[in-house]
């Protein structure tokens, strides 16, 4: 048998090498993420639902179903824990709301169903906050457990940090994805807008929810998301167009070095100067290969109009939740009676505005491959109740840009930082490729 530190050790894609080979099988590893999970999870408490017997049964047949000859799929053995808000046959999704406790879906959510042909391990639900938002739930930064994961997908990017997955699913409204990446120091993708179905996920705000993955590189990001992105008949944000190819993103590398744009976002000047002087020191680092852009002034209404159609479309899709409003936690109370004093004419000018700004990116977009920015205005905060600022985050995901975050910096404090790359709508594959790039440099730069 492989030896469990080894195989915790590994990314995704080596240990899909590994898989596909038969060198290790499915049972191995789940049983090492699993001693990893009750070795650590009293501390860390990433997980809302988890059965080692379910993970087994997952990875006894998927050995029997390799053994017998048959054809595997792309993720074939690999574990993939699940944002629990993600509906899940037969298996609890609560959405961290105490209003759904033992709530047991029938159905599974398309990208499921999706994880499961392509022969993943549903490994089990990890906690997020209450109904995806501000409300923070149990989890704590693996890092340090006295720091917040971030929100709202604070179990899903914990889980990966801690090593007890290699992958995770998790979404974004502003920033659940982006920021509890950075926190906690691991990969986190967020994809253009439609690109991943959102069907059998809590819905927050249609225009806005997005579904993303986390990982340790940007190559396992993309060798997850290819799985799951594709049209799907439940999400009409879903595009009928070909997926974007992301095969071979860990071993190629672009024909000539990507060019990044510098942008300072709305909300600079609330980030901790460690996060200015490591960006300085980033852009000399990088040299000719990035250039400053400022924004159009028009992003400074960006945080504004993003929080004016999440409240209002939260106060429509949770009008359920908000009969019982004492049962829930006060920043979700909060965001609901926002909502409902937001007027209609105002709701609607909000939803012309994605795209106005969108095309002011076209001049930067022109000139690179990405944008690079910060991830969060600083490591994760002190304290457990606040998920942090996502200010960083809310204009890209408004916007329907794809953006990643890959760990890059290590605060005074020892907690981690991460740099933000964003693209062009759709082009998921490059932006995947140049921070692929960046990732293979950093790492040779700590050699």
């Amino acid at each position: 048998m492989a030896d469990k530190v080894d195989l915790l050790s590994l990314d995704a894609c080596a240990l899909r090498g590994r898989l596909a080979s038969g060198a290790v099988r499915a049972l191995e590893l789940a049983e090492a993420c699993i001693a990893r999970i009750e070795a650590r999870e009293p501390e860390v408490q990433a997980w809302a639902w988890f059965d080692p017997d379910f993970v087994r049964h997952q990875a006894r047949a998927l050995d029997a179903h390799r053994q017998a000859g048959r054809p595997i799929g792309p993720l074939h053995g690999l574990p993939v824990a699940l944002k629990d808000i993600i509906d899940t046959a037969k298996i609890p999704t609560e959405n961290g709301c105490a209003l759904d406790q033992g709530r047991v879906p029938i159905k599974d959510a398309a990208i499921v169903e999706r994880l499961k042909a392509a022969g993943a391990i549903i490994m089990g639900k990890t906690v997020t906050t209450e109904l995806a938002y501000m409300q923070a739930g149990k989890t704590r930064n693996p890092h340090n457990p006295a720091h917040s994961p971030g929100g709202s997908s604070s179990g899903s990017a914990a889980a990966v940090a801690d090593g007890m997955v290699p992958l995770a699913v998790g979404t974004q409204t502003g920033g659940s994805v982006i920021r509890p990446a950075s926190y906690c120091g691991v990969t986190g993708f967020k994809p253009s807008f439609g690109a991943i179905p959102r069907t059998g996920v809590l819905m927050q705000s249609p225009t806005l929810d997005t579904v993303g993955v986390f990982a340790r590189t940007p190559a396992d990001a993309a060798l997850l998301s290819q799985v799951l992105m594709g049209h799907d008949t439940g999400d009409a944000a879903t595009v009928v167009a070909p997926v974007p190819d992301m095969h071979g993103i860990a071993t190629s590398k672009p024909p000539v070095k990507p060019v990044f744009a510098f942008v300072k976002p709305p909300g600079w000047d609330e980030a901790d100067p460690q996060v200015h002087a490591a960006f300085a020191e980033l852009a000399d680092a990088l040299g000719e290969q990035v250039f400053e852009a400022p924004l159009p002034n028009a992003f400074g209404e960006a945080a504004a109009i993003r929080e004016r159609i999440n409240f209002a479309e939260m106060a429509r899709y949770y009008y359920r939740y908000s009969k019982e409003m004492e049962a829930l936690g006060p920043r979700t109370q909060e965001a609901l009676t926002k909502g409902n004093a937001i007027l209609a004419r105002d709701y609607l000018a909000a939803l012309d505005w994605p795209d106005v700004l969108y095309a002011g990116l076209d001049e930067i977009f022109e000139r690179c491959d990405a944008i690079l920015c910060p991830a969060a205005t600083g490591p994760a905060p002190e304290g457990l109740d606040f998920t942090g600022n996502a200010i960083f985050n809310g204009v890209w995901t408004l916007t329907g840009v794809p953006a990643v975050t890959v760990p890059a910096f290590t605060a005074e404090n020892g907690l981690p930082m991460g740099v933000q790359m964003v693209a062009a709508r759709g082009n998921d594959g490059r932006l995947l490729r140049s921070a692929n790039w960046f990732h293979n440099w950093l790492t040779e730069a700590g050699e």
